[in-house]
């Protein structure tokens, strides 16, 4: 008996200790994704830490049937190994927001599945608080409430973004009261079933009526917001889905999973804040304000009068005699898959003594990092990316500007007209340059519904084409010069 003591003794140590070598393993690897030589490297280890985790927390429940387990992983990793294969760039937005969505929802069935094993199977008329101690109670019903209201959330999320639902904001009818009533419901059931319900049948249907009022409530905060705001929005959810995984660690008590939930709560809301910063939006504003619900005219009006187009040979001609070329990829990279295009148009202008540089803004795309992961899967070097602060005070020199599918991140209207929604918005100043490129498909108007002024600045012209046809268009003419 004292041996097998011992050996329990030990494993808790040795478990312990191990939870300690991933939690370094977890912080390090973020650390080493702030910078993107460094990146894969960081998730590479960040992976291995979560693989540790997931062994040691089998060590730690000793003797158990293993068969759901297993089948968990083999589909977990079936899914995951498909969807990292076959999930195109331009969609990864719609995977973090999927991803997001499921963490949140494991945390919620993981807090109900707590609750019904060790307070209903149990049996006996007490309360949550009874049964698991106030702190746990109260932490379970955290769990339940933030994990659902992150499933159903980053569900409505991806279906914007995925274009099944519109993406513009459905502003409903008395939206902001219905979510304060329904919010405050959530919490009246929620307090009722962790410390004022004790009989089991009451006590199920209140915990069951929360939950379901939570997973109503994730619909009906992101359905008012636009596609715009959703770089904003995937990164709050992320937050969401850390938070919900802390409070299920403090139901488990489990130190790593609480650990890591923190860590992913925590830099899930310093990147909501970068971003809203970004968009000089408050993040209330992204989420009650209906940004984007707007006339596609707000903000300047009227139909386009002085944009002037050039053809493929004009475009080249321009690009020819450049010294200096910038970059600016937009969401409309992503869509026409044309990164590997814009590097070959780079390249060969580099190979002709032109100095190429890219200007990323924090919220082009669809999510954060959206156009440097798509620069970085065609090898452009990081040396040449630049953020917005630092590129800007640049633009007075550049010959020429290209820009790429960009819409609202390149608005001068939000230096200058206060009566536009994006009016104090950070932007990249293109229109500073001597030239600017804009290569686009159409007109039609960004995220935010509005008109773009730079279309009609004297110094801009506007190449109508594919991203990705235009930019191997203007490779070939340019080789022909």
């Amino acid at each position: 008996m004292a041996d097998t003591t011992t050996a329990g003794s030990w494993t808790h140590v040795a478990v312990y200790l191990g939870y300690l070598v991933a939690t370094v393993m977890f912080i390090v690897g973020l650390k080493m994704q702030q910078r993107v030589p460094t990146a894969r490297g960081g998730n590479r280890l960040s992976a291995a830490g979560m693989l540790l985790a997931v062994l040691l927390t089998v060590l730690e429940l000793g003797a158990f049937d293993p068969t759901y387990i297993v089948a968990g992983v083999v589909l977990g990793s079936a899914i995951g190994l498909v969807a990292a294969y076959r999930v195109q760039m331009t969609a990864m937005p719609q995977m973090v927001a999927l991803f997001n969505g499921m963490g949140g929802g494991a945390s919620m069935l993981v807090a109900l599945s707590y609750f019904h094993h060790e307070v209903l199977d149990a049996g006996g008329a007490r309360t949550m608080a009874a049964a698991l101690g106030a702190d746990s109670a109260l932490t379970t019903v955290l769990g339940v409430m933030i994990g659902a209201v992150t499933l159903t959330g980053s569900i409505v999320a991806f279906l914007k973004l995925q274009e099944w639902i519109t993406g513009r904001p459905l502003l409903l009818p008395g939206r902001h009261v219905v979510n304060a009533l329904l919010a405050a419901g959530a919490l009246v059931l929620g307090g009722l079933a962790a410390f004022g319900l004790s009989d089991p049948s009451t006590l199920a249907w209140a915990t069951w009526a929360f939950a379901a009022i939570a997973l109503v409530l994730g619909v009906l905060l992101v359905i008012p917001i636009g596609g715009a705001d959703m770089p904003v929005v995937i990164s709050l959810l992320n937050s969401y889905s850390g938070l919900a995984a802390a409070m299920t660690g403090f139901v488990l008590k489990n130190n790593l999973l609480i650990v890591v939930g923190s860590l992913v709560g925590a830099s899930g809301i310093i990147l909501t804040r970068i971003m809203s910063k970004a968009m000089n939006r408050s993040l209330a504003n992204v989420l009650f304000g209906g940004f984007g619900a707007t006339d596609a005219t707000a903000g300047g009006g009227g139909e386009y009068r002085n944009v002037k187009s050039a053809s493929l040979e004009e475009a080249a001609m321009i690009l020819e005699g450049a010294g200096s070329v910038v970059f600016v990829p937009g969401y409309g990279l992503a869509v026409a898959q044309a990164q590997h295009a814009v590097k070959e148009l780079a390249d060969l202008l580099m190979r002709r003594g032109t100095t190429v540089k890219y200007a990323i803004h924090p919220v082009a795309g669809r999510m954060p990092g959206h156009m440097n992961v798509l620069l970085a899967e065609s090898n452009v070097p990081y040396e040449q990316l630049y953020e917005m602060d630092a590129i800007n005070p640049e633009f007075k020199a550049t010959d020429v500007v290209v820009v790429i599918g960009a819409n609202d991140v390149v608005n001068p209207a939000a230096t200058r007209d206060r009566a536009s929604p994006i009016y104090g918005m950070p932007i990249l100043n293109v229109h500073e340059a001597r030239s600017v490129i804009i290569l686009k498909r159409s007109l039609g108007a960004g995220f935010s519904g509005i008109r773009n002024e730079l279309f009609e600045y004297p110094n801009a012209v506007l190449l109508f084409a594919d991203a990705r046809k235009g930019l191997a268009g203007l490779t070939e003419e340019l080789k022909q010069m």
